[in-house]
């Protein structure tokens, strides 16, 4: 299942800002797995997640970013700044309830908190152009290629793709900011690779339109795009593991409504469900 941030009008906002979503991938296989929306609301659905059986979940979690392209001064380090901190946040520790296979070992756990800056040293800069429609096809290859020159995968991490403002996503139809056709903001998903393993990525896409605008600045907006698509592929990797009655998963369920914030280390992120709670929370 595709994991985007689609737009949905969330009239909670001063700004007409879209929330995030994922593209309509059915996954009513034939294997019991109920059909996942991939877009996210403007408001919390009402219900806790739901853990499926066999579904995986990434306990110690890495995040590989890829910048593609040319970006302005101290973006990159911002991002990874974000990230360096994250996953040992309250903000993490939201999921931190959350348990499941690990799609990277099989073990059977919680969520931990964990170095998302793990495998930071496979960080890479490709200073080529990107093509200004990047298809998730493209995308896939892009991880592939970076994996392929760094000679190592790590199954543990989510290699999330940054575009420059040139670049827009598309996925079908539907485009990110800088399309002709905006439906989300950014999405996680995952290919098979060689060895028949899971390779999780997400497409960061350059949050600069007023439809994928909380803050009106490009690096906030861009932190809670990355809290967003990071935690949903920690807690739902491939799609199959905790979303609720209606297909949302966790971080859907509270995308837009209430508001996203600026919160630990002066960085933006989003409202998290909480079965524990019952509702949205930001920390834990």
């Amino acid at each position: 299942m595709k994991k985007a941030l689609v737009f949905v009008f969330a009239a909670a906002l001063a700004t007409s800002a879209f929330a995030q979503g994922n593209s309509n991938v059915d996954l009513n296989n034939g294997n019991g797995h109920a059909r996942v929306n991939n877009e996210a609301g403007g408001a919390a659905s009402t219900g806790n997640l739901t853990y499926h059986a066999g579904g995986t979940v990434l306990r110690n979690a890495h995040v590989v970013m890829i910048f593609w392209g040319s970006f302005p001064s101290g973006y990159t380090t911002n991002m990874q700044n974000f990230r360096n901190q994250f996953g040992t946040t309250p903000e993490f520790n939201t999921i931190t309830q959350y348990t499941g296979i690990d799609d990277a070992t099989g073990l059977t756990g919680a969520i931990a908190l964990t170095n998302l800056a793990g495998s930071s040293s496979l960080d890479y800069f490709d200073t080529s152009t990107p093509p200004t429609n990047v298809t998730d096809t493209i995308v896939q290859s892009e991880v592939k290629k970076v994996i392929a020159a760094q000679g190592v995968t790590d199954y543990s991490a989510i290699y999330e793709v940054f575009i420059p403002s040139g670049s827009y996503s598309s996925d079908g139809s539907s485009t990110s900011c800088g399309g002709p056709n905006l439906q989300y903001c950014a999405y996680h998903y995952h290919y098979v690779d060689g060895l028949g393993k899971n390779v999780k990525y997400s497409i960061e896409p350059w949050a600069g339109c007023s439809g994928c605008q909380a803050f009106g600045n490009t690096s906030l907006d861009q932190e809670h795009f990355v809290c967003h698509e990071t935690r949903e592929a920690v807690t739902d990797s491939l799609g199959l593991a905790w979303y609720d009655r209606r297909g949302n998963e966790a971080d859907d369920k509270c995308a837009w409504s209430p508001a996203p914030f600026i919160g630990t280390g002066g960085f933006g992120y989003q409202y998290e469900w909480s079965n524990a709670n019952g509702g949205c929370i930001k920390t834990r």
